[in-house]
């Protein structure tokens, strides 16, 4: 832990819901924490800040800031771009040990879903949409969708526990994997576009729950 930045341990903390919207973040029990001084923590807040993890509200020190359900569909129609290309990029490259890869994980999930595992989903969830990207090779794409991702991480808590969502969820995932699998960019991307257009739907029909804090 020492040798990560404070701003690294305190982000990773935020996307693991370890931290809940609106929670202050005290610089002090921060300091604690993660055993850092107060000045490293304070630059830290600062760096988060301009990520959009975390706000500056006078008179009140810093503390996580709550994504809105609209800032969250919106986060989600700029992913239906980024992770689309990141789809049709990876489907050119993908080879033949990162296809078994990607099967092997569409496996995990029919297991993790007959199974009503909701956890191992979500986590294998994560991990396709991070696989992809990374097959794709599209490093700056990838930077944008994790800094949203963080910022997103209330809803995606709150999708990921929705009963019935891992059900639809997963014949959307295995179409990515079947197109990127395939080597067809039109599909692959069409397939990423098609699930985060259904996230976009499932969102709006949850709604907003400003009260909502993550344990």
């Amino acid at each position: 832990m020492a040798d990560q930045p404070v701003a690294e341990l305190i982000r990773e903390a935020i996307i693991r819901g370890e931290f809940a919207p609106d929670q202050r973040l005290v610089e002090a029990d921060l300091s604690a924490r993660f055993g850092a001084p107060r000045a490293a923590v304070r630059s830290a807040l600062v760096e988060l800040t301009g990520e959009g993890l975390v706000e500056r509200v006078a008179n009140r020190g810093a503390r996580v800031r709550a994504v809105s359900l609209a800032e969250a569909v919106e986060i989600c129609e700029v992913r239906m771009v980024v992770e689309g290309l990141c789809a049709a990029k990876a489907a050119e490259r993908i080879d033949a040990d990162q296809r078994a890869e990607l099967r092997a994980l569409g496996d995990a999930m029919r297991r993790e879903v007959a199974a009503s595992d909701l956890i191992g989903y979500s986590r294998s969830n994560h991990l396709l949409h991070l696989r992809v990207r990374e097959i794709g090779g599209q490093g700056t794409a990838a930077a944008v969708l994790e800094r949203l991702r963080a910022q997103n991480v209330r809803h995606r808590f709150r999708l990921a526990m929705q009963p019935g969502r891992p059900a639809v969820g997963l014949p959307e995932h295995l179409a990515i994997i079947d197109a990127v699998c395939g080597g067809d960019p039109a599909a692959a991307e069409a397939a990423m576009r098609a699930h985060l257009a259904s996230v976009i739907a499932a969102l709006t029909e949850i709604g907003d729950d400003p009260g909502l804090r993550l344990v």
